[in-house]
């Protein structure tokens, strides 16, 4: 009676530990990310983040939104160059830089799509400046953010874009996922190449992004993104965001953007 009773608590015991091992993480909240306004490329693959333990802003850093810009402009027009760790494009695709760069040199709003109110697109869109709201169920994670009022989805529920979906690529692409232990792995494909990857650097329509999204320490959240496409980039694009969850009650409602109202204005 005894053996069985131990057997009986002894396959409780495993069925206990399958589960906790087979539970994914929940994502849900809004998170701020640790360097809205720092580098155009996020940082290198593999850089330390944040402070001294490399999990958080420097003493003292603003950990909620970051402040509004006064007044809307370019956030870069190239006239210092591409930054070290840029997209590192073909040919082709330097020589399209290049013109995006004139034109912006010359106080032109043609290719500063933000300025339009258009979706930042991804990878952009994971920047996050003004912060991001993850709702998680079994079958689908949804990011919003705040800047432009941005919405990607991401399916976790086996499917596949189809054909009709690849003919109509979209700012935020087409997003599936599936877990590996407490990583979400996110592939995304079908998007609109009027976006940038970052900065204002092009992309074709063969453009795709794979992103592996975990927490790396309590309460944040990393998101691990390399980009790859064979007409506009001579090799894979790699960058590390990490974002701090908000406090519950205090930082953790995003504002209505509404660009349009802006652009009415400026009309």
């Amino acid at each position: 009676m005894a053996l069985k009773k131990f057997i009986w608590i002894l396959g409780l015991a495993i069925a206990g530990a399958a589960q906790a091992q087979t539970t994914s993480p929940d994502f849900s909240g809004v998170y701020y990310p640790l360097s809205p306004f720092g580098r155009a490329g996020g940082g290198r693959a593999g850089a330390p983040q944040g402070g001294p333990q490399g999990g958080g802003p420097p003493a003292g850093q603003r950990q909620g939104p970051p402040p509004r810009p006064a007044v809307s402009a370019p956030l870069s027009d190239g006239s210092q160059g591409r930054s070290p760790d840029a997209p590192s494009l073909t040919p082709e695709y330097m020589t399209k830089w290049q013109m995006i760069s004139k034109s912006r040199i010359a106080g032109s709003y043609e290719y500063d799509y933000t300025a339009k109110c258009l979706p930042p697109g991804i990878p952009a869109m994971m920047n996050m400046a003004y912060g991001m709201e993850v709702m998680q169920t079994k079958d689908k994670i949804t990011f919003f953010s705040e800047l432009n009022d941005a919405l990607r989805r991401v399916y976790l529920d086996g499917r596949k874009p189809s054909q009709k979906v690849l003919d109509d690529p979209t700012y935020a692409g087409y997003s599936t996922g599936h877990w590996e232990g407490d990583t979400l792995v996110v592939d995304t494909v079908a998007l609109n190449t009027n976006t940038f990857i970052e900065g204002f650097s092009p992309h074709s329509d063969q453009m795709a992004v794979k992103e592996r999204i975990r927490f790396n320490a309590q309460g944040l959240l990393e998101d691990r993104i390399t980009v790859t496409d064979p007409i506009a980039l001579t090799k894979p694009w790699e960058t590390v965001k990490t974002y701090r969850k908000a406090v519950t009650g205090k930082t953790d409602e995003l504002r209505e953007f509404a660009c349009p109202e802006g652009l009415a204005d400026a009309r």
